[in-house]
């Protein structure tokens, strides 16, 4: 029992000591630096169909998004799932979109009203926001 006790304390420890993947003060691999990053996730049905066409959505990155973070940004297809604010399962496809940012000022704000703007256009009820450090190199 013991020693199966000891075994896992000491995997546990390994573990931690060789985690690299988290950002940190001092933790990113050379040639990586530590920049905060951001993920929006925007839901496309409209009722229950979907109502932000792949045409819509286009238009959208290119009249909010690209102009508030024209560094660059990647799009992933996505499938979603959330409860409403009725309490309903709510399934959908989505698309998640994923920017590295510059750490300038006001780039809050500007995530802000990206998904203001896509829930005003689409009649959408949120858009999820993650925001959190990582290593990254270009």
């Amino acid at each position: 029992m013991r020693l199966a006790a000891l075994t896992s304390l000491l995997m546990l420890s390994a573990c931690v000591s060789i985690d690299t993947d988290v950002a940190g003060p001092g933790l990113c691999p050379a040639g990586l630096v530590e920049r905060a990053t951001a993920e929006l996730y925007f839901g496309r049905n409209v009722g229950e169909t979907v109502g932000v066409t792949e045409e819509a959505w286009t238009a959208f990155v290119d009249s909010e998004v690209t102009p508030r973070f024209p560094d660059g940004l990647t799009v992933i297809d996505a499938a979603g799932q959330w409860r409403g604010g009725d309490g309903k399962i709510v399934r959908e496809p989505a698309k998640a979109v994923m920017i590295v940012l510059s750490g300038e000022d006001g780039e809050t704000a500007k995530l802000d009203a990206i998904r203001a703007a896509y829930k005003a256009r689409f009649r959408q009820e949120s858009v999820m926001l993650v925001q959190r450090e990582a290593c990254v190199g270009f």
